[in-house]
């Protein structure tokens, strides 16, 4: 398949077209950046590390039974991906409180709540992707209540499976992020990346946050901690 011209240049991530219409290849870069692309930097092989991250664990939700993007890895920066139109909402899983929603409502780190919180924001750079209810993304146009029904029906069988998934190399699944797109045919699947970027990971032991917070803390060693996830997923993944 043959790599076309880019035309989406994200934050971490460019997208280029093919010579079929109907799939994308994804590039990984290096580049970091947090609170709303306020805080820069670059980390050398994040993109690497991120890419191999994200596979294994799409191949693993495929394995579930959840539908996804990803169709196959074609180097260490680069995936195959079906081409989507991206929802622009990102849908947040909390099973355990820590980062905006600890700070914005008082509440301690680490505080396990007795249920699981789901939150929704609206993608858009210039509003600061705000935070949203189901009635919002409703009326904005971004879905239908039977769309959201659909993602959130997904979104709860993905936690299932990255909770067992990450449990077995000791770690808490925190919480994470996803995104969703619609295919040419209309179903709706997930996209984007599962990674240190986009999740927080606490090793079950130690409490050692092993994720993007260690970038957005200053907490140093972020490059070895998306490594140490990178390894114990191998572990297990083979």
């Amino acid at each position: 398949m043959q790599k076309l011209e880019k035309f989406y240049d994200g934050k971490a991530k460019q997208v280029f077209s093919t010579d079929d219409p109907e799939y994308v290849i994804i590039h990984y870069t290096d580049a970091a950046t947090a609170f709303n692309n306020i805080k820069k930097a670059t980390i050398v092989n994040k993109g690497i590390l991120n890419n191999a991250i994200s596979a294994l664990i799409f191949e693993q939700l495929a394995r579930a039974g959840v539908e996804t993007h990803y169709v196959r890895t074609l180097n260490e920066r680069e995936q195959l991906c079906r081409r989507v139109a991206i929802i622009p909402l990102e849908v947040i899983v909390r099973n355990v409180i820590a980062g905006s929603m600890a700070q914005r409502l008082g509440i301690e780190e680490g505080t396990r709540p007795s249920n699981v919180i789901y939150d929704i924001c609206y993608k858009r750079d210039e509003l600061g992707d705000p935070l949203i209810n189901d009635h919002h993304a409703v009326a904005l146009g971004l879905v239908t209540y039977e769309e959201l029904d659909r993602i959130y029906r997904m979104t709860a069988r993905i936690n299932e499976v990255l909770k067992e998934l990450f449990a077995r190399i000791n770690i808490t699944l925190v919480d994470f992020k996803i995104e969703f797109g619609r295919t040419s045919d209309g179903r709706i699947i997930l996209v984007d990346e599962i990674s240190p970027d986009t999740c927080r990971l606490w090793d079950m032991t130690t409490g050692e946050r092993l994720d993007k917070d260690r970038f957005r803390r200053d907490l140093g060693r972020v490059r070895e901690a998306y490594e140490e996830i990178l390894n114990r997923l191998k572990k297990i993944c083979a």
